[in-house]
């Protein structure tokens, strides 16, 4: 099993790549979506953030209102620790579990958007960033997903920098492209990813 770790930055595109990923045989192990199962009604993980931050957080629906909860965490860096602190150990717990249930021989790709902010690189055998500049994400956050800019900055800012994720980076795929470029930058990552999967393993140093 190869384990790779797939971070960027928000509106750089991570999503797409990990699609294609998909497309061409990984096993995706999604944090954002275990983000929002854990936070579930009904769940622990839900009575916590409640807990922490009042029933305002809660829609009609009895769930998780996501846009308030992110007006409050993500203009406020000791509020963002405080449900970090409470949704990450749950993530990661899901994470062990659904990555068991892998094949021995799979590309196991962790969708992970704050692996650079946790400080996460270690866990895996490599780690894939993909890369694009804060211009071409801003235009994203503000005319794919219709926030304001004033929103879409203040996420950006939020997240480590793009140094900081470059940094850990064993491949970058760099997302300022046309779609046809970054499928073919993902074809030839995927090729390089099942030659390290299928690579004899090495014998411990004496």
């Amino acid at each position: 099993m190869l384990k790779v770790g797939l971070t960027g930055g928000i509106g750089a595109g991570k999503s797409e790549v990990s699609r294609l990923l998909v497309a061409h045989g990984a096993v995706l192990i999604d944090a954002d979506r275990i983000a929002r199962e854990v936070v579930a009604p009904g769940t622990p993980g839900l009575a916590a953030v409640v807990e922490a931050f009042g029933e305002d957080v809660l829609g009609a629906d009895g769930g998780l209102d996501r846009p308030k909860l992110g007006s409050i965490v993500f203009a406020d860096p000791e509020k963002l620790a405080v449900l970090n602190s409470i949704v990450h150990p749950l993530v990661g717990r899901r994470s062990r579990e659904l990555e068991t249930e892998a094949a021995d021989d799979a590309v196991v790709v962790h969708d992970v958007p704050l692996l650079a902010e946790n400080a996460l690189a270690a866990l895996y055998d490599l780690v894939i960033v993909v890369d694009a500049s804060p211009e071409t994400q801003l235009d994203r956050l503000v005319r794919l997903r219709g926030m304001t800019e004033e929103d879409a900055r203040a996420r950006m800012a939020a997240q480590a920098t793009r140094e900081k994720r470059l940094a850990i980076a064993d491949i970058v795929i760099d997302n300022d492209v046309p779609l046809e470029a970054l499928e073919r930058r993902v074809r030839d990552v995927w090729a390089e990813l099942v030659r390290r999967a299928h690579a004899p393993q090495q014998p411990p140093q004496e």
